[in-house]
């Protein structure tokens, strides 16, 4: 479970105070989101969103689950998704078209087109020690549970595109065998560089732009009208996987890391070779081949994507570059 976490403006606090009560207590109405934020990576807002997902995933320590089904809880939830997501389908819509053709063909050209900032590179050949240490704070909270958000599509598509997400689950939860669960050898590599791999360990650091990457693959997860959009946004991370693990892995060596370090990102570099194709082709070929009115929702879910990586991306390299921690200031540590 989440352990909990100072709040960072009204709608944390709203968020943090009413899971403080009893369920069944009154709830006030939640503040309104403060005029002129930006919805994609505001801290506020998406910590209370972060707080308000964790009630559908892993839970919040000391809270009563039965806060995850209170109605008022729920209404505010939606209140902080709404401008997330309207912020999102702006954004998305702002990358370049792509040409009619089939939708593998499609997210590749997506992918193709893609000019966001590469961490991957960055710390493949100037990365210190503290720089990777905090690139796994922010994966974190995604790598983590890397696999349980996507998990949410499986009863709600069919046929052959059931049995591809199925496929590609079963590997990210290691084929049946704990110790090689993806999440579990992220915690690997964490412990490797003498992290804490507790989830949410670093919640408190972390800013909105990294919650905001992680609450998009919650909020495409808990959303069945979203299906399509979540589809789409794990096509997008498997086909582009392959290539920024294997950076990251050779960051770690050139840094004397050991294979308990980098056996998460060198089984990416394999598992996520043939998942690209499977992703590309039998999940989101054959989920448009039986639903072809989600066809955009696909599209609009790769982007999505690519867009919260790239703020997240643009973010950690202004920081490092700037010589500075990518993690909140009252909480940065220097990278060393």
């Amino acid at each position: 479970m989440t352990r909990p976490a100072a709040p960072r403006g009204p709608l944390s606090d709203w968020v943090i105070s009413v899971l403080g009560e009893a369920p069944g207590t009154t709830v006030p109405p939640m503040p309104p989101p403060a005029v002129g934020i930006d919805p994609m990576v505001d801290d506020d807002l998406h910590l209370a969103l972060f707080l308000c997902d964790e009630l559908q995933l892993g839970g919040l320590e000391g809270v009563d689950d039965a806060w995850g089904w209170d109605p008022e809880l729920i209404a505010g939830r939606s209140a902080l998704e709404a401008p997330f997501e309207s912020a999102m389908r702006a954004a998305a819509a702002r990358l370049p078209a792509v040409r009619a053709g089939t939708i593998d063909t499609r997210l590749r050209e997506i992918i193709r087109t893609d000019d966001g900032p590469s961490v991957a590179r960055f710390l493949e050949r100037h990365g210190t020690p503290g720089q990777v240490r905090e690139f796994l704070m922010h994966r974190s909270v995604y790598q983590l549970r890397e696999a349980d958000p996507h998990s949410f599509g499986i009863p709600r598509i069919g046929g052959a595109a059931k049995a591809a997400l199925v496929e590609i689950q079963a590997d990210e939860y290691g084929g049946g065998d704990p110790s090689w669960m993806h999440s579990a050898l992220f915690a690997a590599s964490m412990r490797a560089l003498g992290l804490d791999d507790t989830f949410g360990a670093f919640l408190d650091r972390l800013p909105g732009c990294t919650l905001a990457w992680v609450n998009l693959m919650s909020l495409f997860g808990l959303h069945r009208r979203l299906r399509g959009a979540l589809v789409g946004h794990l096509a997008a991370f498997e086909m582009t996987s392959c290539i920024p693990n294997r950076r990251y892995g050779d960051a770690l060596r050139r840094l004397g890391f050991g294979p308990d370090a980098t056996a998460y990102f060198d089984e990416h570099v394999e598992a996520d070779a043939v998942h690209e194709a499977v992703a590309a082709n039998d999940l989101a070929g054959s989920l448009v081949s039986a639903e072809p009115g989600l066809e955009d929702d696909v599209l609009f879910g790769a982007r999505a994507l690519l867009v919260t990586e790239a703020t997240l991306g643009r973010h950690l390299l202004d920081a490092w570059e700037a010589g500075g921690s990518s993690l909140l200031a009252e909480h940065a540590t220097t990278a060393a």
